[in-house]
C-alpha cells in the first residue's frame, strides 16, 4: 500500500493548482516548487537576494509542518529566471543549507511563476 499524506501550512502559500504544497510518503517528503511569495502579505520582494530568501523561507515553513528541517534536505533544484543571478543565489543558499550540502540541481527556464526570479523545491529524507 502506497502512503501518500498530504502537507500543508498557512506559513507558506498555498497551491494555486492541482498540486500539493508537499508529499510524505513515510519515508521522504518531496516539497512543491516554492516562489518567493510571502504568505501573509501577498507580496513578492525585489531582487534575488530578498527572493531566494523568501523561496527558502517557504521551503523551511513547509519542512517544519513535516516535522523536518533544512538538515534533512537531500536534493534540491534551483529554478532561475536568469542563470546571471547565480551568484547571488548561491549565496543565500549557502548561509541556509550546511555540510553534507544536499545534491543540488540549478537550471536556467524561459520564465517562472509571476515571474518572480528563483523557485526552488526540496526532497527530504524523514
Amino acid at each position: 500500500m502506497i502512503m501518500k499524506k498530504v502537507i500543508s501550512t498557512k506559513a507558506a502559500p498555498g497551491a494555486i493548482g492541482p498540486y500539493s504544497q508537499a508529499i510524505d510518503t513515510g519515508s521522504f517528503v518531496y516539497a512543491s516548487g516554492q516562489i518567493p511569495l510571502n504568505p501573509e502579505t501577498g507580496e513578492i520582494p525585489e531582487g534575488i537576494t530578498a527572493q531566494t530568501e523568501q523561496s527558502l523561507a517557504n521551503v523551511k515553513a513547509i519542512l517544519a509542518e513535516a516535522g523536518l528541517s533544512v538538515d534533512n534536505v537531500v536534493k534540491t533544484t534551483v529554478f532561475l529566471a536568469d542563470m546571471n543571478d547565480f551568484a547571488a543565489m548561491n549565496e543565500v543558499y549557502g548561509k541556509v543549507f550546511t555540510e553534507p550540502y544536499p545534491a543540488r540541481s540549478a537550471v536556467a527556464v524561459k520564465t517562472l511563476p509571476k515571474n518572480v526570479l528563483v523557485e526552488i523545491e526540496v526532497i527530504a529524507l524523514r
